[in-house]
């Protein structure tokens, strides 16, 4: 029989490595092949750190469709579903096949230049659109085409409904079950003066519909677009079409996962 591929990938705290060394030597011992990069015969991908190390690793590797589960020796753990202590048995429920995957919905920023070429930016948790160096962004924005308002404030954030207990909550936005595939579009900062009417609560987008954003360069050369955390500085934007993408992440996880749970032990 031919021996499955295990990848680990980690942060580079001292309790990482440790649980890193542990887990690599039971994993072997258990008849697996672990490698430090994806390839073609990879079956799992497993993260060990916080939630950004699983955000960093669908980012290094091109959003994967292998399996992806998260040993948690961070903070919050919101996307791990191990713990360091429970190895054994992760790798025992595992074996035996006591699992599902839970496909999560990622986002998708088409950004189209002034002089017609794109490029195309993804996350997981979400794509936040802002001015560059903090100054205040003005954005128009339509939904499936139609003229919504024009924005003025710090900028907005576009939330799959698993990042909606990321930089989201944090804003006042809704939590949503990861069930429902939707976007989540959250103002941060609006303005709401004489001279400026911006919407201050979050909208929610189904799946067939997407955002488009249009910047207003003669008062912000530069937009920021940061996916997940990566910013990138762009100069001469002229849209931002943002919607459901179709890679979906996979998310391994036991049976005794329940989100509800999650939320409640996390944040409450």
């Amino acid at each position: 029989m031919t021996s499955k591929i295990i990848c680990i990938h980690s942060n580079d705290t001292e309790i990482s490595k440790q649980t890193k060394k542990e887990l690599l030597a039971k994993l072997i011992n258990a008849g697996y092949i672990v490698e430090d990069e994806l390839s073609e015969k990879t079956e799992l991908l497993i993260c060990i750190g916080g939630d950004g190390v699983i955000l960093d690793a669908l980012h290094r590797f091109n959003f994967p469709r292998v399996p992806v589960i998260g040993v948690n020796t961070g903070h919050l753990g919101f996307f791990q579903e191990v713990e360091s202590h429970t190895l054994d048995a992760f790798i025992k429920n595992y074996r035996e096949g006591r699992y599902r995957l839970q496909p999560l919905s990622t986002v998708e920023g088409i950004v189209t230049f002034t002089d017609g070429s794109t490029i195309v930016i993804n996350a997981l948790n979400e794509i936040v659109i802002r001015g560059n160096n903090y100054l205040a962004s003005h954005l128009e924005l339509s939904i499936d085409g139609s003229f919504i308002e024009k924005f003025s404030g710090d900028g907005l954030l576009v939330a799959t409904s698993a990042g909606s207990t990321a930089y989201n909550y944090s804003l006042g936005g809704s939590i949503v079950d990861p069930r429902l595939d939707l976007l989540q579009v959250t103002p941060l900062a609006p303005m709401n003066t004489t001279a400026y009417r911006s919407f201050t609560s979050s909208i929610l987008l189904p799946p067939d519909l997407h955002l488009d954003v249009v910047p207003d360069l003669t008062r912000c050369e530069k937009i920021s677009i940061v996916a997940d955390g990566e910013c990138s500085v762009l100069s001469n934007v002229a849209n931002i079409k943002v919607g459901v993408s179709d890679i979906e992440v996979n998310l391994l996880r036991f049976e005794t996962y329940d989100f509800w749970n999650k939320v409640k032990t996390k944040f409450l």
